[in-house]
């Protein structure tokens, strides 16, 4: 039985910033990977790309990281373009790979399943309900979100979302994604839809604002720590996740977990690359760190 086992595409990115233009491995799969790999937990990771890109696993696994890697013809190949405001970019895609269904899914049991999708046809409904039957379902839900017309990533609402979403135990959604889904821009509102279509605990993340989780009718307000500098926003929100579920795990609560989410964030924004840090280095920015929250009319749950 692993704590966690995500499931999702390891990507090629090409990240475009104002200081710097990079390749490196990406995808939510990839930077959740990197981001859990230096703690204690019992974890696997299924992927699928192209036996051209096979050093990629490789590399991955002499990070013993356990990975479960199915055949494609391609690799997906994302590039990401980012303005002095780090929470928006351009995406652009050159490939696209096999999608994951139930036939394909080796025999797994895992406390969580979190599907890291990157486009609309990367993961079947079929294949949310078949884990949800084995453990919790976590959803990064950007990827449902996306579609690709000459090469260009677009936007449009889940057209599976009432059949899925009662499978779901976490969603993670940012403020756009909220907004496409639901059809508000209120994050209290957008919250509470999404858990009226079934979905057990919603996290928002709001950016430079931090985050709010939703939960049995209460709000959570999670601080957005100030970093050391920003230099590359890409895979934040998968550390983020990485950081909230393996806490949650743990049994800590929504406050703690979002709380080390987004210390693991802040540590990562700082760098280009995934997560590289330890406990230490977490634990000392939710000590230190000063936050406004972003809902204040609503008491966040004691620690």
């Amino acid at each position: 039985m692993y704590d966690i086992c995500t499931i999702g595409h390891i990507t090629l990115d090409k990240v475009v910033t104002t200081q710097s233009v990079k390749f490196m491995p990406g995808g939510t799969s990839f930077y959740f990977s990197k981001a859990i790999q230096n703690f204690d937990l019992n974890y696997t990771l299924v992927t699928a790309l192209s036996s051209e890109e096979a050093h990629i696993v490789d590399a991955l696994r002499e990070s013993d990281i356990e990975v479960h890697a199915l055949f494609s013809e391609f690799t997906v190949h994302f590039e990401n373009i980012y303005s002095q405001n780090q929470d928006h970019r351009e995406q652009n895609v050159l490939h696209t790979a096999a999608s994951f269904d139930v036939p394909q899914m080796p025999d797994i049991n895992a406390k969580v399943f979190h599907l890291g999708p990157l486009l609309s046809d990367d993961i079947s409904v079929a294949l949310i309900k078949h884990l949800a039957s084995k453990g919790e379902v976590s959803l990064d839900i950007q990827g449902f979100l996306r579609y690709v017309k000459d090469k260009k990533v677009y936007y449009t609402d889940w057209a599976d979302k009432n059949e899925a979403m009662p499978y779901i135990t976490y969603l993670k959604a940012n403020e756009f994604e909220m907004q496409a889904v639901t059809g508000t821009a209120d994050v209290e509102d957008g919250a509470k839809i999404l858990a009226e279509m079934g979905v057990k605990e919603v996290i928002i993340t709001l950016g430079s604002k931090g985050s709010v989780v939703y939960r049995d009718g209460i709000f959570h307000t999670i601080p957005a720590y100030e970093p050391a500098a920003i230099v590359d926003a890409t895979g934040c929100g998968d550390t983020y996740m990485a950081g909230y579920l393996m806490k949650r795990i743990q049994g800590a609560s929504i406050q703690q977990s979002g709380e080390y989410g987004a210390a693991m964030a802040t540590l990562n924004i700082a760098v280009s690359g995934p997560f590289t840090h330890g406990i230490e280095e977490v634990e000392a920015i939710i000590n230190q760190g000063s936050y406004t929250p972003y809902i204040t009319s609503v008491s966040a749950e004691e620690k």
